[in-house]
């Protein structure tokens, strides 16, 4: 089955920097990322440790789950909160390896973000977003969000 897993109907996305060792998929394998937002002219961003750099948090969908629905728990995973998804940021960016980037807007709405698997968090406004070093994945939906 095209874009998916032959005979199951789900579609397999994955995460970023990440894809279990014998894995025999097909299809676009599709990246997941939040772009959270204040309410205040400001983004949530993250760095990581390796690659070094600034990306939108997020992860991979799992077998039967959304885009959406995997954002929400993997923002309640990496950062400890819930948050609310909204609508699609920027194009699909081919990040390598076949993968492919989606990133989301949202905002949180119970609780306060903690980098659990990142090296910081930072809330950063959106005229300041040009000043971080951004895995190359993010930047096309960096360029969206300056022009809102």
């Amino acid at each position: 089955m095209a874009g998916g897993l032959a005979g199951t109907g789900r579609r397999v996305v994955v995460a970023r920097w990440w894809w279990p060792a014998g894995w025999q998929g097909g299809g676009v394998r599709v990246v997941v990322g939040a772009a959270l937002l204040d309410g205040a002219g400001r983004v949530l961003v993250a760095r990581r440790w390796r690659p070094a750099g600034w990306e939108f948090p997020g992860g991979k969908v799992e077998p039967g789950e959304s885009e959406a629905e995997a954002l929400v728990r993997e923002c309640r995973e990496e950062l400890g909160v819930t948050v609310e998804v909204g609508d699609r940021l920027g194009p699909d960016v081919p990040v390598g390896g076949g993968w492919t980037l989606r990133v989301w807007t949202g905002r949180v709405v119970d609780g306060r973000p903690a980098a659990h698997e990142h090296a910081e968090l930072r809330w950063v406004p959106y005229a300041e977003l040009d000043t971080l070093d951004w895995l190359p994945g993010d930047r096309p939906a960096v360029g969206a969000l300056r022009s809102r």
